[in-house]
């Protein structure tokens, strides 16, 4: 009698093992684990990259804002920004110099609405570049719970269906399609977690990249507006 509660305690370990859990579920489980799966690992590559990414170019920014407000003329600024355009405020700067340029370096009230205007078009190019793949993350954090409610929905009908088939209500019985069903709701929320905290951080990073585009811009004009001559 100690033998078989052993062995049967053996048995019972063996089937709620991580490796028994997923090659035990049912083929629907199964493909609701590899897409929660394939989800968790995109988007724990994808907040790596964008981590660095951001790292990056908020250093890069502030290097730029350094150089621009070293007091140096437009012009040198630009020779220097031309070998690191690798910052949004740089490329904006170097996309309003070459808007004035076109105009012979005139300032006017029309001009310098002009610049604005081409100046923040580029600013709004730039901030979509770097938010590339981050409403992705947003998705994965909204509709990884409701992927891996769906698993564990199927997994209870599978062990309600096997409780009608067998007859019996048996831990033995049930246990191994609640385990799946449980197990996918886990792998949902480990997908959806991550990603959702990701998002909000990068949707900061780039409301303040953004920000500070916009002031930048504001400022860029102010600089040039101080060379305005009214033909009266």
């Amino acid at each position: 009698m100690d033998d078989a509660v052993v062995e049967t305690t053996i048995n019972t370990a063996d089937n709620f093992s991580l490796f028994s859990i997923i090659t035990g579920a049912d083929f629907v489980v199964q493909m609701v684990m590899l897409i929660l799966f394939a989800a968790s690992v995109w988007s724990v590559a994808t907040i790596f990259y964008k981590f660095s990414l951001f790292l990056k170019l908020n250093h890069n920014i502030k290097q730029f804002e350094k150089l621009f407000w070293s007091g140096e003329p437009l012009d040198q600024i630009r020779r220097k920004a031309n070998n690191r355009a690798n910052n949004p405020l740089t490329v904006v700067f170097l996309d309003g110099m070459h808007e004035w340029e076109k105009t012979g370096y005139r300032v006017t009230k029309n001009i310098l609405e002009r610049l604005r205007m081409k100046m923040m078009a580029s600013l709004q190019e730039e901030v979509s570049k770097a938010e590339d793949k981050v409403p992705m993350l947003a998705t994965i954090g909204s509709v990884s719970p409701f992927i891996g409610l769906f698993g564990t929905v199927w997994g209870i009908v599978n062990s309600l269906r096997t409780i009608g088939a067998q007859k019996s209500t048996s831990l033995a019985v049930v246990a191994p399609h609640i385990a799946e069903a449980l197990f996918a709701t886990a792998i949902g929320l480990v997908a959806a977690i991550p990603a959702v905290m990701a998002y909000n951080r990068f949707a900061r990073d780039l409301n303040k990249i953004h920000l500070r585009g916009e002031n930048f811009v504001n400022e860029f004009i102010v600089v040039l507006s101080h060379q305005l001559q009214e033909v009266v």
